[in-house]
């Protein structure tokens, strides 16, 4: 049985702390688990809090990276939390 994998764009550039973690709260309730969602963000705190609300409700942090204009973030929803 093959999986699908649905890939979500979530621009959060130029919105600060705590916005990019609330809209990526957000954009993953409306996902099923499995999916998986990218986000682009210019806020620097995001470099902490991304990873750290994937670590408190579950989800898994497929990559992290800096970009020229921020950070970049790969996320697939594993939990309904």
């Amino acid at each position: 049985m093959d999986t699908k994998v649905t890939r979500n764009l979530l621009d959060l550039m130029g919105l600060k702390c705590p916005l990019p973690v609330l809209k990526t709260k957000k954009a993953l309730s409306k996902l099923s688990p499995g999916e998986e969602l990218t986000i682009l963000t210019t806020d620097p705190m995001a470099e902490i809090d991304i990873p750290h609300f994937c670590q408190e409700h579950g989800h898994t942090l497929i990559e992290a990276a800096r970009t020229e204009t921020g950070h970049r973030f790969h996320l697939q929803k594993v939990s309904e939390k």
